[in-house]
């Protein structure tokens, strides 16, 4: 038994519901559902039953919640309070991103941030927001640029920084790669690469919203995980790719991309970046990263 395992049955006890636990902690169903029955192993006790339309506790599951409650916030309060103590003392601030805020913000923001303070060490942690909130909560990393969640963990602070450009990614000698910008309809008989939507469902919806709104059915070809993959995808000529524009930094030879022009109140708003961090630590460096940050924001927002 360890304490995220307790943090996943708390969530479904509350919920009563494996998909609204699972948004809410960030998690995929699966990973949720395996800590569940890690749990259960390890106490030799059912928690939960399930069935195909319900999820209820047990008399033991009933027990334990007002335990598991109680030991996590103490845990909570342990961690907070000493991370406080070393951070009093910490020259390394670990930072986990996703990767296109890897490839456009972070080389920005660690170059104005070492004017302040070039005596910190930054470790970076390259994942999906969906990998990079447990290790937030979890305390290995700091700080996490992410795709905001729809239900957040109460534990964690948001701001949000702004959305990022959405550009179209073509094989260079595509019919398109001469033009100057394009809209969906342009794409309209296009064999499309889409991120899966359990890993990525922000970048997922942006394309499939961006078609519904224009009245037009996306052609998929293709579902990939990581954009490093979807970009040379298109290289490959497999297909064409809605990305952020800052993916244009990863340098993959054979991919234009162009920008996305799309009528006004068009949903380009698909594509959030947010910080996030641990509510209620005591964190000067963290803070001091933070307020550069806020500083510089509107340049960082007009580059994105």
């Amino acid at each position: 038994m360890d304490l995220h395992q307790l943090r996943c049955f708390i969530a479904v006890a509350e919920e009563l519901h494996f998909g609204k636990a699972a948004q809410r902690l960030a998690m995929l169903p699966s990973a949720l559902g395996r800590h569940i029955r890690m749990l259960e192993e390890d106490l030799g006790t059912r928690l939960l039953t399930r069935t195909t339309r319900n999820v209820a506790l047990t008399d033991d599951g009933a027990v334990l919640l007002d335990d598991a409650r109680a030991l996590l916030a103490q845990a909570e309060a342990i961690a907070k309070r000493f991370r406080g103590r070393g951070r009093d003392r910490a020259t390394t601030l670990k930072i986990g991103a996703i990767d296109s805020a890897s490839a456009g913000l972070i080389p920005l923001l660690l170059h104005d941030f070492r004017q302040k303070r070039p005596d910190v060490v930054i470790q970076l942690v390259e994942d999906k927001s969906i990998r990079l909130l447990p290790r937030l909560l979890s305390g290995r990393i700091d700080l996490a640029l992410v795709r905001p969640p729809e239900h957040p963990d109460k534990s964690i602070e948001l701001l949000f920084l702004f959305h990022e450009t959405a550009v179209v990614a073509v094989p260079e000698h595509h019919s398109l790669a001469e033009y100057d910008k394009v809209t969906v309809q342009d794409l309209a008989d296009q064999p499309l690469i889409v991120p899966e939507r359990r890993s990525r469902p922000h970048s997922h919806d942006l394309t499939m919203k961006l078609f519904a709104e224009a009245g037009l059915q996306a052609r998929v070809a293709q579902l990939a995980e990581e954009k490093q993959t979807i970009v040379n995808l298109v290289a490959a000529n497999i297909g064409v790719a809605i990305v952020p524009r800052w993916t244009s930094r990863m340098a993959v030879t054979g991919v234009r991309y162009i920008p996305l022009e799309v009528t006004a109140g068009g949903g380009m708003n698909k594509l959030p970046l947010a910080a996030a961090w641990v509510r209620g630590t005591r964190d000067p460096i963290r803070d001091e990263m933070l307020e550069t940050l806020r500083e510089r924001l509107g340049i960082y927002a007009e580059l994105a």
